[in-house]
């Protein structure tokens, strides 16, 4: 296996921090949508608001803290053309999120509820739908929103072209 050569190196090292920086704001925006989901979550129970429409209407209110989170701080060096399709797809995505959450939360207050009782309790709903559903709508929403709302600006580099071409300065080649 060839050696990797130092300015690779940098490369892969440059592009790991990166990463890493990127990973800890999205957990720290994560962690107040996430508190902001749970309040909610909570108040809306107390008040006898359905189980389901209780998460969505908790879900809806942490996922703005979210996108401005992620918009404004996670992913601002990123391109940021249209605003508007950016919220659209981020809303989108995160309702497929959303879906992970409620599917879990549905399976154990609904599904397996019915056969143990103590799975349809608060704190059951917790587990399943914020910890379990979170943990798994997190994994997707991470790279649904890094992939296709907070996209890397698409890099060109100049390379010569080849032989027989009839512009002999450079071309910018886009890099993806």
């Amino acid at each position: 296996m060839p050696e990797t050569s130092p300015p690779q190196t940098a490369g892969l090292r440059a592009g790991l921090a990166a990463l890493v920086r990127e990973v800890g704001k999205f957990g720290v925006v994560g962690v107040i949508a996430f508190t902001v989901d749970l309040a909610i979550f909570n108040v809306l129970l107390q008040l006898d608001v359905e189980t389901l429409l209780a998460k969505t209407g908790s879900t809806v209110v942490a996922t703005t803290v979210a996108f401005a989170g992620n918009r404004f701080w996670t992913w601002r060096h990123r391109e940021h053309h249209n605003m508007a399709r950016q919220y659209a797809t981020f809303f989108l995505l995160n309702a497929a999120g959303l879906g992970i959450g409620l599917a879990c939360l549905a399976i154990s207050h609904y599904g397996l509820g019915r056969f143990w009782p103590a799975l349809q309790s608060p704190l059951a709903d917790n587990v399943s739908g914020l910890l379990v559903g979170g943990v798994l709508g997190t994994l997707f929403r991470f790279w649904s929103y890094r992939r296709f709302v907070f996209r890397a600006a698409v890099a060109t580099e100049l390379v010569s072209p080849g032989p027989g071409t009839a512009d002999p300065g450079l071309a910018p080649v886009p890099r993806l």
